[in-house]
């Protein structure tokens, strides 16, 4: 049997949520059309090919964000240095709600994430690329 979690994964992403910026879908959706907005996907790639993604969304896998941001690191992408506001997600929420948390303890400001992820996005009706036809 497990040891029981200090903290489960529920109240990590609950925390996240009470400090950080939540954007629902149709405001995202209304955002992504701005010059000074990114959309980030933070889903793997896998999830991006089976359900598709927000056409100009920067493609960031969730285990790569802390590298890709930090300007010291040799893995930082330059997008990330740019003066614009970062919109991440995910499927859900809850990935999107504890990076954005861990991107703010880092010091990064103009950061956010839509409130119920990609799925939130396609309910409000927001365009997607894909998903790409199965080969065969």
């Amino acid at each position: 049997m497990p040891q029981p979690l200090k903290m489960t994964s529920a109240q990590m992403v609950a925390d996240a949520k009470a400090r950080i910026r939540e954007i629902d879908a149709p405001e995202a959706i209304e955002m992504a059309q701005r010059d000074d907005v990114v959309i980030v996907d933070l889903r793997d790639p896998r999830e991006r090919e089976r359900i598709g993604y927000i056409e100009n969304a920067f493609h960031c896998p969730r285990g790569m964000v802390e590298f890709w941001v930090d300007p010291d690191s040799p893995y930082f992408k330059p997008i990330f240095g740019e003066d614009k506001t970062f919109i991440f997600h995910c499927a859900s929420g809850w990935r999107s709600a504890i990076t954005v948390a861990t991107l703010q303890d880092m010091g990064i400001e103009n950061v956010a994430h839509i409130t119920d992820g990609f799925t939130s996005w396609i309910d409000a009706g927001g365009p997607i690329v894909g998903p790409k036809p199965k080969e065969g």
